[in-house]
């Protein structure tokens, strides 16, 4: 647990947007959990080079360095990934996912989700480069059952932080056009609204999980698809979307209405591992006091 000191400190300093964060949020007995996400990284493990648009942004070295330090201000800190890891640069060609993995699980990673592009070379080889992965890989929309994936995906996982326990599930797009079925071999789609009704269900009844965080690799679309939006409008109980697919670069998250009118906030960073996404939860009396979240450039690590 951090002070309110420390924790405003820092915040001045990330250049935070302010979602929920009333002058008395923090108290003695206040927790602040911080969740950070990124999406969309598409095996650049380098900075962006010279001829790019963000050149010298991104980099696992600066993201290492990055997690490092806020996990030495808030102990309390969860780092997840919204899919799509695996290509984009060479270094997914001649080594089939094994540095992408190790480099996650070098900086930390907590929980990660399945993109499209993890099935690029099939379910064998995703299989195959999980084994580099020393952290949960959790989808609830892909049934992996009698695959090689299935000692490997879980629908979902519950980490208890700070005392605070938190249930967090995946989403994937459906493989329809985007997904060689040979590469999707006895994998079943299932709809996303009915898998994390299902998930939120079991999270929040039988694992009574305070706070239910869902990475999401839908896409974020403002209208007509059925992206994270949709899904937050249709599933009560979702806290918060790590969202990927669409590599939107977002400033500020969204607040999706649910249907029983609470908020889920919807956040995405992106591509190329160009910024991490930060949301701060405060927690008093064992529920959720206040939300802060902050986009972090990777630039200036």
């Amino acid at each position: 647990m951090i002070n309110r000191r420390t924790f405003l400190t820092t915040s001045t300093a990330f250049g935070a947007t302010l979602l929920s964060f009333p002058r008395d949020a923090f108290s003695v007995a206040d927790t602040v959990i911080t969740i950070l996400h990124t999406n969309d990284t598409h095996s650049q493990i380098d900075p962006l080079p010279a001829n790019d648009a963000n050149a010298g942004k991104g980099g696992v070295a600066r993201r290492a360095t990055l997690v490092k330090r806020v996990r030495k201000e808030n102990p309390n800190t969860l780092l997840i990934d919204a899919g799509d890891v695996l290509q984009g640069t060479p270094y997914f060609n001649f080594y089939k996912g094994e540095v992408e993995y190790k480099a996650m699980s070098a900086i930390g990673y907590d929980v990660g989700t399945l993109g499209n592009h993890e099935f690029d070379n099939g379910v064998e080889a995703l299989a195959a480069a999980l084994k580099f992965a020393n952290f949960d890989i959790v989808s609830a929309n892909y049934d992996v059952r009698g695959t090689a994936l299935e000692q490997r995906v879980k629908p979902y996982v519950v980490k208890t932080v700070g005392g605070i326990k938190i249930g967090l599930f995946g989403l994937g797009v459906s493989p329809t056009a985007l997904i060689t079925p040979d590469n999707f071999k006895g994998v079943t789609y299932i709809d996303p609204v009915v898998a994390a009704r299902n998930a939120v269900q079991k999270l929040r009844d039988e694992e009574h999980c305070a706070l239910i965080v869902c990475m999401s690799h839908l896409g974020y679309y403002e209208k007509g698809d059925r992206g994270d939006s949709f899904v937050a409008s249709q599933v009560d109980g979702i806290d918060f979307i790590a969202s990927g697919h669409t590599h939107t670069f977002m400033k500020e998250p969204v607040m999706q209405a649910q249907p029983c009118g609470a908020k889920t906030l919807i956040f995405q960073v992106g591509k190329s591992g160009i910024y991490v996404g930060r949301v701060d939860f405060t927690f008093r009396a064992g529920k959720v006091a206040a939300i802060k979240t902050q986009l972090l450039d990777l630039r200036s690590v």
